[in-house]
């Protein structure tokens, strides 16, 4: 009989994401087999290529003067931030 149940893999160790599974105790060792789930979002890879695009991009834009005219940043962030109201702020 095969039954799936959701676990995180670190190093060795297996952690169960909902319950434990009935038939594992921590006396008796029981045969598993574990599938990998490749996962985008738990990538380190994605993440160095995420700030590499990041950084990319922002050279892009400096490079194209597109923001150059705003003569006062902090007062053009005060500004924009104006109309919506900030998450823990009044």
């Amino acid at each position: 009989m095969l039954n799936t149940y959701r676990a995180l893999l670190r190093g060795s160790r297996l952690e169960w994401r909902e319950q434990a599974p009935p038939e594992i105790s921590e006396k008796q060792a029981v045969p598993v087999e574990v599938t990998v789930l490749v996962d985008a979002r738990f990538s380190s890879q994605r993440a160095s290529d995420t700030g590499e695009r990041m950084a990319a991009a922002l050279e892009k834009l400096a490079a194209s003067g597109a923001v150059s005219d705003i003569e006062d940043p902090v007062g053009w962030q005060r500004e924009i931030r104006r109309d919506r109201p900030l998450p823990g702020r009044s």
